[in-house]
């Protein structure tokens, strides 16, 4: 049994569709740091991960503060990038306001999805800020669907640097956004269709810095239930070195009924 708690809710789409999804998500301080300094929300429609930056309070000051913002969101139950934007703002000042994080190098990543059920087309939205990451595994295969803002993806895109060499680069821990005390930042977002049998991790880079998006997908098709997919991840990051805090959002998603383009 799976020492991660699951959830599920069932959900009526427009179209006429139940959506059914089943998450898990947890949070460790891993074996090299004092203070966990990642914070998670896990609460329909919105998932999310923080994964704070700077000195021994404020990184966790700022991704705590972020993600109360964000569940303040997602008790409204609309989500979108409007309200998203606006909680960041309020995020930004609470973060400001606090003695322990004043500092121009405290900030957070935040990085995650929720479902857009508002309009004609249902639908997933990611977001992402910083170095945190959301796959999904669609028809057996594990896609990376954010973009890091990363020193090093900045010279992977501009083909001075590989993707091997990205692994083990001096910089690899320095991101170029960041939700902090000095601007406001807007995510990116990317959207995508709601198909049945998809699966996506929420992750921060604990878990990439100790898993390879092969070992995720290997975790994935080893494990369905979200649970014992989370509780087998952060096991093996943990023994492969646990050299940060390590953040994991697993969900599933099975449809069924109204349109899908798999039906095309």
């Amino acid at each position: 049994m799976p020492d991660t708690p699951a959830h599920s809710r069932v959900v009526t789409l427009p179209d006429g569709a139940t959506l059914e999804l089943e998450w898990a998500a947890a949070t460790d301080t891993g074996r090299r740091r004092d203070v966990n300094q990642d914070a998670v929300l896990a609460h329909f429609p919105l998932f999310v991960v923080a994964d704070g930056m700077g000195g021994h309070l404020g990184g966790e000051i700022a991704s705590a503060r972020t993600i109360d913002r964000m569940r303040e969101v997602a008790d409204n139950g609309v989500v979108g990038p409007k309200a998203i934007e606006k909680a960041l703002h309020r995020a930004v000042k609470d973060i400001l306001a606090h003695p322990s994080a004043t500092d121009e190098g405290t900030g957070t990543t935040l990085t995650g999805l929720y479902l857009d059920a508002q309009g004609a087309e249902d639908s997933w939205v990611t977001l992402n800020i910083g170095d945190s990451r959301v796959y999904i595994l669609r028809q057996g295969t594990l896609v990376q669907v954010t973009t890091d803002h990363s020193v090093v993806q900045e010279l992977v895109a501009a083909g001075r640097l590989s993707p091997e060499e990205a692994e083990t680069h001096p910089y690899g821990n320095v991101i170029t956004r960041a939700v902090g005390p000095t601007e406001s930042v807007a995510p990116d977002y990317v959207r995508l269709e709601v198909v049945d049998g998809d699966r996506f991790v929420v992750c921060s880079d604990g878990l990439t810095k100790e898993l390879t998006d092969y070992g995720i997908q290997h975790f994935l098709h080893e494990h369905q239930n979200p649970a014992e997919a989370v509780d087998a991840m952060l096991e093996a990051a943990l023994e492969n070195g646990g050299r940060d805090n390590i953040t994991i959002i697993v969900l599933n998603v099975t449809r069924r009924g109204g349109r899908s383009s798999t039906d095309d």
